[in-house]
């Protein structure tokens, strides 16, 4: 398949965790209906992972954006997380057209050979279309529709929030904020942040190294130029990947905060 994504697509999800990965905790699926479902796509279908309670709906729902590593075990539990919070919580496969990077235990491999081969306009389309798959499903309301993202799928949060208007409330933890322009990647969170309508809320760590705090500043002055009501919170002792609890990085006072802060910002920006 080439970057472009023409052909057929029909793969699976990432099994598991990363490799040498530990986790510190996962969620149960008793009272959830959750598992694997396909999305229609122009070019056929991609995979994603869904989980909901069990009876009852439509529910608001949660686009859940993944890490670099894809969708595996860790965001399938923060789908289930917010499931049990009574969300319709879903995670495209967004870049299963350039790559599986289930096998790939080298970050700068998955960077080089997948990531950097993914349109950000193909993971627009992709996304439309989960949220089309949600609501025909009949159990989510789209109309309470929230998107929260981590490491490359927090930058796509700023991104897809200022694509879809609607989207009612995005939460983006520690996604890039600034960088060059290219053929995939046209526009970062800074150059969409003065037109921005759609409030999002930013959960970085003041020890991300690869996420500099002037470059957060940048993008706070960037939002002051528009009205969306967006913000950050910043923790200052967490790194990069703080929240994500099967890695060395976790930080459990800083993951727990966010996801309570996350919670209450969809809650009263029309998301919960």
């Amino acid at each position: 398949m080439d970057a472009g994504g023409r052909g057929s697509v029909v793969t699976v999800l990432t099994a598991g965790f990363p490799a040498a990965a530990s986790p510190a905790s996962a969620t149960d699926a008793f009272g959830l209906a959750e598992g694997e479902v396909r999305i229609p796509v122009p070019d056929g279908e991609i995979p994603a992972y869904r989980a909901m309670p069990e009876g009852g709906g439509p529910f608001p729902a949660i686009l859940v954006i993944q890490e670099i590593f894809g969708v595996h075990e860790h965001i399938r539990d923060v789908c289930r997380r917010l499931a049990k919070n009574g969300y319709y919580a879903i995670a495209p496969a967004l870049y299963v057209r350039q790559g599986d990077v289930g096998p790939m235990d080298d970050v700068q491999q998955i960077l080089r050979e997948v990531v950097a081969r993914v349109p950000d306009p193909q993971v627009m389309a992709d996304l439309d279309a989960t949220v089309a798959f949600a609501t025909a499903s009949g159990d989510a309301d789209a109309g309470r529709l929230g998107i929260t993202g981590f490491c490359w799928g927090g930058r796509i949060v700023w991104l897809y929030a200022a694509t879809n208007p609607q989207v009612k409330a995005g939460v983006a933890w520690y996604g890039r904020l600034v960088g060059d322009g290219s053929a995939n990647t046209p526009r970062h969170p800074i150059d969409v942040a003065p037109g921005l309508a759609v409030p999002v809320l930013g959960l970085y760590g003041g020890q991300d190294h690869g996420i500099p705090l002037e470059t957060v500043e940048q993008m706070k002055a960037a939002l002051e130029k528009g009205t969306s009501g967006s913000g950050f919170v910043i923790y200052p002792e967490a790194g990069h990947a703080f929240h994500a609890d099967y890695r060395p990085t976790y930080d459990e006072s800083a993951a727990k905060d966010g996801w309570k802060r996350m919670l209450a910002w969809f809650a009263a920006h029309g998301a919960g």
